[in-house]
């Protein structure tokens, strides 16, 4: 029997809240149209990742334990190494390796990735191991980067989707809003040296 790829997320017990709760119609409509989820890697989805600067990686251990680690750097530090497999850099920071371990356990995890200033954000379900192979680690560490790189991730997608806007809140990422206000100032200097020659050929000429 083929399940839908959202049954990765809609468990029998998060089918029977749905059903409660009158959504479980809407989305079985959805399954039955597209097998609720993406599972491919997809143009959309790389064109959103060359954007992405920040994500979470959810894990668990053995026990089921959840942790969610930040992880980032610059845009597109998320990378597609294969069909359906994405990579990153995984660089030192406070040596707790709590997502290390837990992928040694339980190779179950998730990726949250959000992008606030066009209120997106997708969800990808998938498993991951950790690469200490030093080539892996350099072809995907970014250029100029100043961090050090300690090991990879790799992340196998079983399957994605994008969640709707509501209640995301907009916010522009401070180099965005430096730019912005670099080019307006730039204008501002242009308009004032074009107003102070006008008031100068007028004072001239009268």
């Amino acid at each position: 029997m083929t399940y839908p790829a959202s049954d990765i997320a809609f468990t029998p017990s998060v089918k029977a809240v749905q059903a409660s709760r009158g959504s479980r119609e809407i989305y079985a409509r959805r399954e039955a149209a597209s097998a609720g989820f993406q599972t491919e890697i997809t143009p959309d989805l790389v064109e959103f990742l060359s954007a992405v600067d920040t994500a979470y990686l959810a894990t668990a251990n053995a026990e089921g334990q959840p942790y969610a680690q930040h992880r980032g750097g610059p845009k597109g530090f998320i990378r597609v190494v294969g069909e359906r497999t994405l990579g990153f850099a995984d660089f030192r920071g406070n040596r707790q390796y709590v997502t290390t371990g837990n992928l040694k356990e339980n190779d179950k995890a998730f990726l949250f990735l959000m992008d606030y200033a066009h209120r997106r954000r997708i969800k990808l379900w998938g498993r991951a191991r950790v690469s200490e192979d030093s080539g892996v680690i350099s072809a995907l560490t970014p250029e100029n980067y100043r961090a050090r790189p300690e090991q990879a991730i790799l992340f196998d997608v079983e399957a994605w989707d994008v969640n709707c806007p509501q209640h995301i809140p907009q916010k522009i990422d401070a180099e965005d809003v430096a730019l912005a206000l670099a080019s307006l100032q730039e204008r501002i200097a242009r308009l004032e040296e074009e107003n102070a020659a006008l008031k100068s050929a007028a004072s001239a000429g009268g």
